[in-house]
């Protein structure tokens, strides 16, 4: 495949994600993730310029995700239970993905690094906006395009939301 099939090939399965959270198929979204997937939200610090290595935090150190795909079924799952009162009435989202960046891998997989936007609107009055960026780690598994790693790494340090009961 060539780079720019590739590209477009993996825009349009980004695209397809973001709608698929946004209507709330989240099962759906699930199949999207390798059975051994990673989904890694660190926390970011407010670092010196000298200690930018610093700036976000490791996998096993304190992180807002650190989830596998059992624990991701597990929250997908709690939705449906009626005690996900955070998310009753559930959030309306609306996901902007972008600035795509494709570096094939010698193994077959294909890492690529996207911007996103995240508007949550919740109850009548709350709002939230969250943007960052996420570098993903994708296979083709039975001719697919399956996440198998996601980091995502927001450009706030501080989140203001009352809760991060949606999916990035």
């Amino acid at each position: 495949m060539s780079p720019r099939d590739l590209w477009y090939d993996l825009m349009q399965f980004y695209i397809r994600e973001a709608w698929l959270l946004d209507d709330r198929k989240f099962r759906d979204w699930l199949d999207l993730f390798t059975d051994d997937a990673f989904y890694f939200m660190p926390r970011r610090r407010n670092v010196q310029r000298k200690d930018l290595a610093r700036e976000l935090s490791e996998v096993g150190d304190l992180a807002i995700f650190e989830d596998d795909k059992t624990y991701l079924k597990m929250r997908v799952d709690r939705l449906d239970t009626g005690m996900a009162w955070a998310e009753d009435p559930p959030s309306r989202t609306r996901h902007l993905v972008g600035n795509l960046v494709v570096d094939p891998l010698p193994c077959g997989e294909v890492k690529a690094k996207t911007a996103f936007i995240l508007y949550r609107s919740h109850h009548e009055t709350d709002e939230n906006i969250f943007a960052g960026s996420r570098e993903d780690t994708l296979r083709q598994v039975d001719g697919q395009w399956k996440i198998a790693q996601r980091v995502i790494v927001l450009d706030a340090n501080v989140i203001l939301a009352k809760n991060l009961s949606v999916f990035f």
